[in-house]
C-alpha cells in the first residue's frame, strides 16, 4: 500500500499547518518528503520555488542546510557538545561565517541563552526542545518540519512549545508543517490537514492568530 496517495497541498510562506491523523496515516512520511529527504515515485515537490526531484545529491543537501529546519521528538541533540555547540553545528557545516553569534540570537529567542554552556543531560525535557528549536532555525530556514514536538513532554510544557512555534510563525514569516497525534496542537495552527490511510481526508482552515 503506498505511503501516500493524490497528496496535493500548497502551503503559504508563514503558514504553520498541523499534520494530523493516526499512527501510519503518512504524517511522517509527508514530513520527509516536503524537506526533500524523501521523493514520490510520481508528482513533484516545490520548495520555496525549488523542485526538489530536479536536484542532485549536492542541491540536495544545500537544500536541506539552507531552506529546512528539522525538530524532532527526541530532541536529537548531541551528548558531546554544550548547548551552543549544538545549535552552531549547522552553520559550521555549512562553512558559515560568525556562527557562534548567530547561535547565541537564537538561544536567546527561545530564552535559553544562560544555559549556552551547559551540556544536554543537565538540561529539562523542554529545554531541550527549545534548544533544538533554537538550532532548526540558526540558519534561517523557509520551512520548519516539527515531527511530534511535544510527544516527549508534559502538557505544560509542550504548551510552551507550541506557543513558542506559534511566535516563530507569526514573527519570522517561517512556514511550519508539523505532524501531531494532539487536537490540543492541532487548534494553535492555521490550518489542519486530517490525512487517512496516505490521503488527505480534510483540510480545515482555522481562525487566523494576530
Amino acid at each position: 500500500m503506498p505511503a501516500l496517495v493524490d497528496v496535493s497541498l500548497e502551503i503559504e510562506r508563514g503558514e504553520f499547518v498541523a499534520l494530523a491523523g493516526r499512527s501510519g496515516c503518512g504524517k511522517s512520511t509527508l514530513l520527509n518528503v516536503a524537506g526533500a529527504m524523501d521523493f514520490p515515485s510520481s508528482g513533484e515537490v516545490t520548495l520555496d520555488g525549488v523542485v526538489t526531484s530536479s536536484l542532485g545529491e549536492a542541491g540536495l543537501t544545500r537544500v536541506r542546510r539552507e531552506k529546512v529546519g528539522f525538530i524532532f521528538q527526541s530532541f536529537q541533540l548531541l551528548s558531546s557538545l554544550s548547548v551552543v555547540e549544538n545549535v552552531e553545528l549547522p552553520l559550521l557545516l555549512a562553512r558559515r561565517g560568525r556562527a557562534r553569534e548567530a547561535a547565541l540570537e537564537r538561544l536567546r529567542q527561545v530564552e535559553m541563552e544562560d544555559y549556552a554552556a551547559r551540556m544536554p543531560y543537565q538540561l529539562s525535557g523542554g529545554q531541550m526542545q527549545r534548544v533544538a528549536i533554537a538550532r532548526a532555525l540558526v540558519h534561517g530556514p523557509a520551512l520548519l518540519l516539527a515531527d511530534e514536538p511535544t510527544g516527549n513532554l508534559d502538557s505544560t510544557t509542550g504548551n510552551v512549545i507550541l506557543q513558542l512555534l506559534r511566535l516563530i510563525a507569526d514573527t519570522q514569516r517561517t512556514t511550519i508543517l508539523m505532524a501531531t497525534h494532539s487536537a490540543e496542537a492541532a487548534a494553535l495552527a492555521d490550518t489542519v490537514v486530517r490525512l487517512l490511510d496516505g490521503r488527505v481526508q480534510e483540510v480545515i482552515a482555522q481562525a487566523k492568530r494576530l
